[in-house]
């Protein structure tokens, strides 16, 4: 019966399309209210600081309480602590180290609940009849169009009615998201290991991602390319479109593209994933996903050329994540699955704040085409491992999970 994974995906979506909201509005609110880049900054850190803090240590909570109450009991939390937001707004109680604390708790209490809904995939898929590959890029692909729409969408909720609406709208999706695993999805049966309490169960999620040299390798490889995607993203793609192109909408335009590319992809792969070489696959996909688009910015290709080398990259990148997911439920023993999610989560999120300040200071130093070229390498030899490193290997031989 495929209900309860279609009732997954749609609770999941909600989440994702509230964290985009939020991403959106809190920058905007903090300037709306402060009129300061410095305090604009500080909110962005409590925004991603908590979600390393909460992946690396809240897996361990979701392997002992349970994937659905967990998730439920996460939307639950993070509703409220949304909600608070505009609510003191409202009533004019809301100063700005509470908004910090209430930003804080948002992200911290709701992460678990992602890693939770993570966690739970596959036995929802094998429940439902489909296949690891579908059912990794289905989960994929509608984060990745939730989040393609919700980003549009924030934009115009913030012109036509200011950005607390839209924290009141990521409060009500968190409840909506816990109402429709409560009643919609069952509750996922586990294998039990005996606990050796919390820190012990902790460590031996590191230890079994320390002994793993595939998923290790595969972590680190993330670790860096969200670090150089960070700052791509968040500062020399608008520089790019300041100092080359001189139109603003450029920046959107190359960010939606990317998304657009990344959501074709993975309906692609979902379609024909089953069929092709993981390994193969996935170390082209890394490869194009990053180096074309950032070359071509270097190269100084016309826009239109540059469009579309960045569709072309999101559309590699499409068939990332759900072998990532593949390569996770198929290694990972299930007492155990999601501490070390968690963990490589924290990792993978670890470095994406540095990314930022590397690319403005490189940028600053020697200049945005020289930056680009620099960025371009480092993502050739992050995208070597693939094809050079035994241990990856064993992706060929990676039975998927539930067939």
């Amino acid at each position: 019966m495929r209900r309860p994974f279609i009732t997954f995906l749609a609770a999941n979506a909600l989440s994702i399309t509230g964290n985009m909201l939020s991403l959106l509005a809190v920058p905007w609110f903090v300037l709306e209210t402060t009129d300061s880049a410095v305090l604009t900054g500080l909110a962005s850190f409590a925004t991603t600081f908590p979600i390393v803090i909460s992946a690396a240590f809240g897996g361990t909570l979701v392997d002992r309480l349970g994937y659905r109450a967990t998730s439920v009991l996460s939307d639950l939390a993070g509703g409220v602590v949304a909600l608070a937001v505009p609510l003191l707004f409202v009533t004019s109680d809301l100063g700005y180290p509470l908004l910090m604390l209430l930003l804080f708790l948002r992200w911290l209490v709701t992460t678990p609940g992602e890693t939770a809904r993570k966690a739970m995939l596959p036995d929802l898929s094998v429940a439902a009849g489909v296949r690891i590959e579908r059912a990794t890029a289905a989960y994929d692909g509608v984060s990745r169009a939730a989040a393609m729409v919700g980003a549009p969408l924030a934009g115009m909720l913030i012109l036509w009615f200011g950005p607390h609406l839209l924290l009141f709208m990521d409060g009500v999706s968190f409840l909506l998201s816990a109402l429709l695993i409560g009643a919609g999805v069952p509750r996922v049966r586990r294998s039990v290991r005996r606990s050796a309490g919390y820190l012990g169960d902790l460590r031996a999620g590191l230890a079994f991602l320390w002994r793993d040299r595939l998923q290790l390798s595969a972590t680190a490889m993330v670790v860096v390319v969200n670090l150089l995607d960070t700052g791509v993203t968040q500062v020399l793609l608008a520089l790019y479109s300041r100092e080359v192109v001189g139109d603003p909408r450029a920046f959107g335009l190359l960010t939606g593209m990317l998304g657009a590319g990344a959501v074709a992809g993975t309906i692609v792969y979902g379609a024909t994933g089953e069929r092709l070489p993981m390994r193969l696959t996935y170390g082209l996909a890394f490869l194009l996903a990053g180096v074309p688009r950032v070359l071509v910015l270097a190269l100084g290709a016309p826009f239109p050329v540059a469009l579309a080398v960045t569709a072309v990259s999101g559309f590699a990148a499409g068939a990332i994540n759900p072998i990532l997911g593949i390569l996770q439920y198929d290694r990972i023993p299930a007492p155990l699955r999601a501490r070390v999610i968690g963990t490589m989560t924290a990792a993978m999120y670890a470095g994406m704040p540095i990314g930022g300040l590397l690319a403005g200071s490189l940028s600053s130093l020697t200049g945005l085409d020289v930056t680009l070229l620099m960025f371009t390498c480092v993502y050739v030899l992050i995208s070597a491992p693939p094809f050079v490193f035994p241990a990856w290997r064993e992706l060929d031989r990676s039975r998927p999970f539930g067939s």
